[in-house]
């Protein structure tokens, strides 16, 4: 694992959407209006994925709002539509990818971080299709450069001719962490975007202090341009000591403790 450079990118960890009725008088304190959830999530965490944008178009106001309901330095990532996604053939998914970006997305402004495109666990590689799709998405929107990553969930991509596609059009590939689904750790964007899933109901924080640490020191390493070792990489690993901005999201699991878990490696790495 790397030891660390002079320059090291931004880390962020958060969670997955704000609204959910458990984080009541666990996450959220007792008698916060609903109204004021994002507000406060977004104060003690750094980053949230947006899942509602999976399920269907939002308003360009709902941006705004979250966009001046959060802190400066806050930054939301999206799923993008699964219409774009759950398709036969993913080369004729560039209307529904022209209608999610002129739908208000860029009222995020400068707090707009990375479109997660996530795949059916069914969905196969195919080489041709799957570089027609990657053509399609924009680099910018609203003179914006925009940052995409994939959620591949089929084990026909660990592939090294998915890893060298991915690094060619410049997106990231999704580190699923301790989930049933294939994990493909290979570096191929300017940042890395990871969903770890294993937080459990008997830890305090949803992870082991020693599961807690290790997630740490993996952002820590992809942060300073590393490649952790111990997670699973379809080609060697190597460390290329470039800087990488690191959205890290705690996902699934016993969710009620993932705002608990995202806020432990927050600590951590302060």
């Amino acid at each position: 694992m790397h030891k660390g450079s002079a320059a090291a990118g931004k880390i962020r960890i958060g969670v997955g959407g704000w609204t959910y009725e458990p984080w009541r008088g666990a996450f959220y304190p007792e008698g916060l209006p609903q109204k004021r959830e994002l507000e406060h999530a977004s104060r003690q965490l750094t980053s949230i994925e947006i899942n509602g944008t999976y399920y269907g178009s939002q308003k360009p106001a709902s941006y705004a709002k979250w966009h001046d309901e959060t802190p400066d330095d806050f930054v939301f990532s999206l799923k993008a539509p699964r219409f774009a996604m759950n398709r036969t053939v993913l080369a004729e998914a560039g209307g529904t990818i022209a209608r999610f970006f002129n739908s208000g997305v860029t009222e995020l402004k400068e707090k707009l971080g990375p479109i997660n495109w996530q795949f059916l666990p069914t969905k196969k590689f195919e080489p041709t299709d799957f570089d027609a799709f990657l053509k399609l998405l924009p680099r910018e929107a609203a003179g914006r450069p925009l940052r995409h990553a994939v959620e591949v969930r089929h084990e026909s991509f660990r592939s090294p001719e998915f890893v060298a596609l991915a690094r060619q059009h410049g997106v990231a590939v999704v580190v699923a962490g301790d989930s049933k689904y294939p994990q493909i750790a290979d570096l191929t964007a300017p940042f890395v975007y990871a969903r770890i899933m294993g937080t459990r109901a008997t830890e305090a924080a949803g992870y082991s202090d020693s599961s807690l640490k290790l997630w740490a020191a993996r952002a820590r390493a992809w942060a300073a341009g590393g490649a952790p070792a111990d997670l699973e990489h379809v080609e060697p690993h190597k460390d290329d000591n470039q800087p990488r901005d690191v959205y890290l999201y705690v996902i699934s699991g016993h969710k009620v403790l993932n705002p608990a878990a995202a806020r432990s490696l927050i600590e951590r790495l302060a």
